[in-house]
């Protein structure tokens, strides 16, 4: 029996053994890498379905070859297989599913708990202190229905510490954004009944605020105050210019169709979006687009499980399902969904058992919804067209690249870059950076900074030489580590095993780039060889990238660390575009980490790192709600417990170090 057999067969043997419960099962390979994660009413008949049908050399059937083993956790109800196979995914990232970015902070439009609520942007997780307003797909949309509040019912957005040491209006009184009850310019009265209007308003009851606001006209001009007459009637004129451009009929629409989510699904050329536009109170907030990746491996499986229930079995609906499974768990769901597919109502059942609320789901919707949902299948299509685009074009400047330096790689597609660049001021928080260019994209998530210390300020040389080395030195010598050896040869009579395929590295995984450019001519250059010289590392890698004449654009000439004669690939080269696009985020990269650098030791934000309990994203709170280290120290202990993740044991400890 060969050991493909045997792994069959002890496969077969547990499927055999599943129970026919809801639960969650997991597929791995050889590697033991994850291959798909999936959710079942009945684990027992749908694990079978893979392993009894003939997939012949569909994808699913390169799954299920590739299937060393499996896993299984039973579970009560089908909500509970929904939540625990997305968190599966989420931390998994399995290659046979859809996949979304796990990208779901969104941004609210916050009303502060106060005797003078104040406006404010916020984003995080939302408590019942105080009243929240959203969620907005992006944040140009919330400070949009900021200056519109301001502007029609005055509302502050000072922070408290500012409104509490006020001695006379600042300039948003005098600009007629602000009521300026900081100064008592504003009876508290009046004040509260214009947060109840605010709050009016962004609940959807956008006509009957109107029409009271008419009433307080009228009763005035009654009293023959027409200034503040005339005051009411501008809030009035921009309330209804809002409400005229929004192109909403509020009053047609139910109390239960006021907040709704839309969802329209594109696919093309091997890629696809799902757009999301929000609608609160009536009121369309705007759209956000969603590209997953492994579409065409996750659509194929989604479209086997739609076989099995007999939906609509079409890579449209098995990325729409995959979306809102993903993206709904753990975040607040509207009382109704419009979509252009139909979605199968056992997933909508599941959805609303772990929102705890009722939620309905339409794809046939009249008259507005109909109008947004035309609107969001127009946004879908054209954020997929300009996506296409632009991979298009990305793809086509790597392979120029790849063929202009003429670089030997099996699959021009898989070509990695790091890009080095040197920044400081006047030889003052030296800092340098690393940016990754990979999959036709810049990587973010693999950016690296080094701090550079112990070298002559403004020594840009003895800077490239130490990141170079900090970088390069692990990988040099797990390069020249000796392979594993390989497994003993099979008994006379045995079948030898298939070797296993070598595991490409996970993206974010160190590994030698296939391109090393360095922003500097032949002196930089030249540095980079030594390092690379005494690393024992290839120096056909290093490329350098030397300004032209008068340091203009399209002029850049191209200086190689072994010896090949300088290249100029010419202004209009999509080769050139590449790389100037690498050089340059790299360059702003730098940039802006040395002026934080700068910054932090200017101000001495110093302090604040010290601080047990006080990381990065902490910090970053603190600096942005206070303006700067002054303001923290300046802040009381309860203002300090307002900023998100920031306790009252730890806001004492701040104001403990910072006094």
């Amino acid at each position: 029996m060969t050991e493909d057999q045997a792994v069959r067969d002890k496969l077969l043997a547990e499927v055999a053994a599943l129970p026919g419960l809801p639960g969650v099962y997991r597929y791995f390979d050889a590697a033991d890498a994850v291959l798909y994660v999936g959710k079942a009413r009945n684990l027992k008949k749908r694990v079978s379905s893979y392993f009894h049908k003939d997939h012949g050399g569909t994808r699913i059937g390169t799954m299920v070859a590739r299937i060393a083993r499996l896993e299984t956790t039973v579970v009560r109800t089908e909500a509970e297989a929904l939540l625990l196979e997305n968190n599966l995914i989420k931390t998994l990232n399995p290659k046979f599913n859809i996949l979304f970015r796990d990208d779901k902070s969104y941004p609210y439009l916050k009303l502060v708990s106060h005797p003078f609520p104040r406006m404010a942007y916020f984003r995080g997780a939302v408590d019942r202190k105080h009243r929240y307003f959203g969620p907005y797909p992006n944040a140009w949309a919330v400070k949009q229905t900021i200056q519109l509040i301001q502007k029609v019912f005055r509302l502050r957005t000072c922070e408290d510490t500012v409104f509490n040491h006020r001695s006379r209006p600042c300039l948003l009184y005098q600009i007629q954004r602000c009521s300026g009850p900081c100064v008592g310019l504003v009876a508290p009265a009046d004040y509260a009944r214009d947060v109840r209007d605010a709050e009016r308003f962004l609940l959807g009851e956008q006509q009957e605020v109107v029409n009271d606001l008419q009433a307080q006209m009228m009763t005035l001009a009654d009293a023959l105050e027409f200034e503040k007459a005339a005051a009411v009637r501008d809030r009035i004129g921009s309330l209804s210019r809002v409400l005229h451009q929004q192109s909403m009929e509020a009053s047609s629409l139910s109390a239960g169709d006021r907040d709704v989510d839309i969802l329209a699904v594109r696919v093309a050329g091997g890629r696809a979006c799902v757009n999301l536009a929000m609608v609160r109170g009536s009121r369309h907030l705007g759209d956000r687009a969603y590209f997953p990746t492994h579409v065409d491996e996750g659509a194929a499986m989604g479209a086997e499980e739609a076989d099995e229930r007999a939906a609509a079995a079409s890579p449209e609906a098995a990325v729409l399902e995959a979306f809102i499974a993903q993206h709904y768990i753990g975040q607040p769901v509207p009382p109704q969904l419009v979509t252009s597919l139909a979605v199968d109502a056992a997933l909508i059942e599941a959805l609303a058992e772990t929102a705890g609320q009722r939620v309905r789901c339409t794809h046939q919707p009249r008259e507005q919804k109909r109008i947004w949902l035309e609107m969001a299948e127009k946004g879908a299509e054209l954020a997929l067209a300009r996506l296409l685009a632009e991979e298009g074009s990305q793809r086509e400047r790597t392979r120029a690249l790849v063929e202009a330096l003429e670089l030997d790689l099996a699959d021009p597609d898989q070509l990695r870059i790091e890009c080095f660049d040197i920044s400081h001021t006047a030889g003052e928080a030296t800092q340098a950076s690393c940016v990754v260019y990979e999959d036709h994209a810049m990587q973010s998530g693999q950016y690296r900074r080094f701090n550079i210390e112990g070298i002559t300020g403004g020594d840009d040389y003895a800077a490239m030489r130490q990141v170079l080395m900090r970088r390069y030195a692990r990988l040099a010598e797990a390069q020249a580590e000796p392979e594993a050896p390989t497994p003993e040869a099979p008994a006379a009579g045995d079948e030898a095993a298939p070797a296993p395929r070598a595991r490409k590295p996970r993206r974010g995984q160190s590994r030698l780039p296939d391109l090393v450019l360095v922003d500097g001519g032949r002196g930089q250059v030249a540095m980079a060889r030594e390092v690379f010289e005494e690393l024992g590392l290839d120096l056909a890698l290093i490329v350098g990238v030397e300004k032209g004449q008068g340091r203009k654009v399209g002029l850049e000439e191209l200086v190689f660390a072994d010896g090949r004669e300088k290249v100029w690939l010419g202004h209009d080269s999509a080769a050139l575009m590449l790389v100037a696009q690498i050089r340059d985020e790299a360059h702003r990269f730098a940039i802006t980490g040395m002026r934080a650098r700068r910054a932090s030791v200017r101000t001495g934000s110093s302090k604040l790192e010290d601080i047990p309990g006080v990381g990065p994203r902490k910090r970053a709170r603190l600096l942005q709600r206070f303006g700067g280290v002054r303001g923290v120290a300046n802040a009381g202990v309860d203002d300090l417990a307002a900023v998100e993740g920031i306790s009252k044991e730890l806001a004492e400890e701040i104001y403990r170090v910072l006094h």
